[in-house]
């Protein structure tokens, strides 16, 4: 995997050339494969997949406690690969980040992705608690993954995810917790003006489809698309559903190359 300003990241390129650019950003405790590979290798596009500040093979860093630290080392790492614009997709914390980024960070965004997300993210103050204390820390990512899956989902992958996130410092999910908790953009949403496409599941219960909907409803111009028998981890449990959305979206974005410096 290549790194630019510290941070490690997958790259598909297609075919084409100077195709259209695409952050993928993880949640909380997540990691670029977090993203499923139908998501991460879209054809006609440049896909770029972050190891969050923290996470993964980034994991040197240290994690952010908000949002908008996450946001601005995200910006960091766009000057530093030399592209000045990009369509930026974000899954549940990684959403927030992609409306920090299209609320502060105009200039470089292109397009947002909102997938399980909200423009508030509260955390379970108890759940909070178990991710402060290394203790605890197993139990936490229980109630992560508990929450995180349909009862569809097959007990293979939520294996797989539980392991992964395990994987994880308990100071980094605890940031990443309190940078969620803290998140709050209900007020500034309706001034974004880029494209924006929100994915929501049915049954998610981390961030239900009501969170969705409100994005959907209060951001100008905003699609909604609604994956039936999906929980809050949809680019798992329904990889291909989520690709063909984001697909046809991303196909609506104008893009000049001669934009990237």
């Amino acid at each position: 995997m290549p790194v630019a300003a510290e941070l490690y990241y997958s790259l598909y390129r297609g075919t084409e050339k100077d195709t259209l650019p695409v952050v993928l950003m993880h949640g909380a405790a997540g990691i670029h494969l977090s993203w499923a590979a139908e998501i991460r290798r879209l054809k006609g596009n440049r896909i770029y997949a972050l190891d969050l500040p923290g996470h993964g093979k980034s994991g040197a860093l240290d994690g952010q406690q908000t949002v908008a630290g996450y946001a601005r080392k995200v910006v960091e790492w766009l000057e530093a690969v030399g592209l000045h614009r990009a369509v930026f997709v974000g899954h549940s914390l990684g959403g927030a980040i992609a409306l920090e980024l299209g609320i502060y960070y105009p200039e470089h965004v292109l397009g947002l992705g909102l997938v399980s997300t909200g423009v508030r993210l509260r955390v379970n103050p108890e759940l909070l608690e178990l991710a402060s204390r290394a203790a605890t820390f197993n139990t936490a990512i229980a109630v992560l993954v508990a929450n995180s899956f349909s009862p569809q989902a097959p007990a293979r992958l939520v294996e797989l995810v539980t392991q992964r996130m395990a994987e994880t410092r308990p100071s980094v999910l605890h940031g990443d917790l309190l940078a969620c908790t803290i998140f709050d953009v209900k007020e500034q949403i309706a001034s974004l003006k880029r494209p924006v496409l929100v994915i929501g599941g049915t049954q998610d219960q981390m961030t239900p489809l009501r969170y969705s909907q409100f994005m959907a409803d209060t951001i100008p111009g905003a699609k909604l698309h609604v994956i039936p028998n999906a929980g809050h981890m949809v680019i798992l449990e329904q990889p291909l559903e989520v690709a063909t959305a984001l697909g046809d979206f991303l196909k609506t974005i104008v893009y000049n190359p001669g934009e990237e410096s």
